[in-house]
């Protein structure tokens, strides 16, 4: 396993921007995301905001005679992959009859599918839902489509890894390639907003009123999101045989579980995830310059996940963001659009803010790059994504 993994295309679609250029234009201003809800009724929940993207036309990217047979997270997958692939310069055509791979993560596939057929069965409408449709509900729906959009036969894999999934599908796109299995995978994360996984985590009494202010001392909560981030990973040497251009190396991942609670986080075990991910990649604490925060808002995890790094990096005070503060938690995409800001931190030296941070919380004794974007050198990134049941993964992204 000595091959070289790096980033070569990446693809964005978010609710501040779509495409990379704008998402990263409006990422480094604190530009906020966040706006009332207007894809499904809210009334009856007493929380109203979250990080909806309001200029997304699937029709841009698909034709429209195939929109209407796919979930919204489906719709946004494919976006971002095709963006991607335009990045890396990568014709469609040159996927056919390569052993690609297609890694997906989410949260919950096509939650926006469960809404709309409850909603029609309720009206006695259900016969309007054609089969189709339906099977967008079942799990390997997004990865499958994108697949089969872009005619990709190689590995296809969904992975329900809730808040850490696109990190973890880096984590398994990095082995595909390092094993030699394929010289090309497309991993990331697909996730929609829907009702069912925003009443779900108002249940758990989780979410914020109108803004998310990760490591702030009167944080009140995080606040969903949705989006897609997705990447294109290459062998070293299969990306300089096609002259393309890279990004950044994947450096490596550590996973760990605290096998201790489904929501509430436990800082030995994010520690634990940090460390084997900058062992794994032949490293050590000295050498990250940035952290790329899971910072959701909420306050056991940014109190924890700020104790596992102040426990691992003793005195050296690491720069560490939270961009969930402008998108919210995008779930099963958070990770891996995080991992896009990391890869475009380390090609222009300079890091986003935190913001909406406004008094400092002594449990959260970190530089949180408050409110204003910061120039910094960035050689080496890690980016920390941590799950329900305490499902952890770190990775390392540096300088090629």
């Amino acid at each position: 396993m000595s091959k070289k993994v790096v980033v070569t295309g990446m693809g964005v679609v978010s609710s501040i921007g779509i495409g990379i250029d704008a998402f990263w234009k409006n990422l480094l201003a604190g530009k906020s995301g966040i706006s009332k809800i207007d894809l499904f009724d809210t009334s009856k929940f007493n929380r109203h905001y979250g990080g909806e993207i309001k200029d997304f036309n699937p029709s841009d990217f698909i034709r429209k005679q195939l929109v209407r047979f796919l979930g919204r997270a489906s719709c946004l997958g494919i976006a971002a992959t095709k963006l991607a692939l335009e990045d890396a310069n990568i014709p469609r055509k040159d996927l056919r009859n390569k052993d690609s791979a297609v890694i997906i993560g989410v949260t919950i596939p096509e939650g926006s599918v469960v809404d709309l057929s409850s909603d029609l069965l309720l009206k006695e409408e259900a016969h309007s839902v054609t089969e189709k449709f339906l099977l967008n509900i079942f799990s390997p729906s997004i990865s499958r489509n994108i697949g089969r959009f872009f005619d990709i036969k190689g590995t296809n894999l969904l992975i329900p890894n809730a808040c850490s999934a696109g990190n973890y599908c880096i984590g398994y796109g990095y082995d595909l390639i390092r094993k030699g299995d394929t010289d090309l995978a497309v991993v990331g994360g697909s996730e929609a907003l829907s009702r069912i996984a925003y009443q779900g985590f108002q249940k758990l009494y989780a979410m914020a009123p109108e803004s998310c202010a990760p490591f702030d001392k009167d944080r009140k909560g995080m606040l969903l999101g949705e989006g897609a981030g997705v990447l294109i990973l290459e062998s070293e040497e299969h990306a300089l045989n096609r002259k393309a251009r890279i990004y950044a190396e994947v450096k490596g991942y550590g996973l760990s579980c605290d096998a201790h609670h489904m929501t509430q986080p436990k800082r030995s075990g994010i520690k634990k995830a940090m460390q084997k991910a900058i062992k794994n990649s032949g490293l050590n604490t000295d050498d990250i310059d940035y952290i790329s925060a899971h910072g959701t808002g909420t306050t056991a995890n940014d109190k924890e996940e700020a104790g596992a790094i102040k426990e691992l990096f003793g005195e050296k005070r690491v720069p560490t963001s939270s961009i969930k503060s402008m998108l919210g938690h995008c779930m099963g995409s958070a990770s891996a659009i995080e991992a896009i800001t990391c890869c475009l931190a380390i090609r222009d030296g300079i890091i986003p803010a935190t913001i909406n941070f406004n008094t400092p919380d002594p449990d959260c004794d970190i530089d949180v790059v408050p409110n204003q974007a910061r120039k910094l050198k960035v050689k080496f990134a890690l980016n920390n994504a941590f799950a329900f049941g305490g499902n952890n993964c770190c990775v390392v992204l540096g300088e090629n």
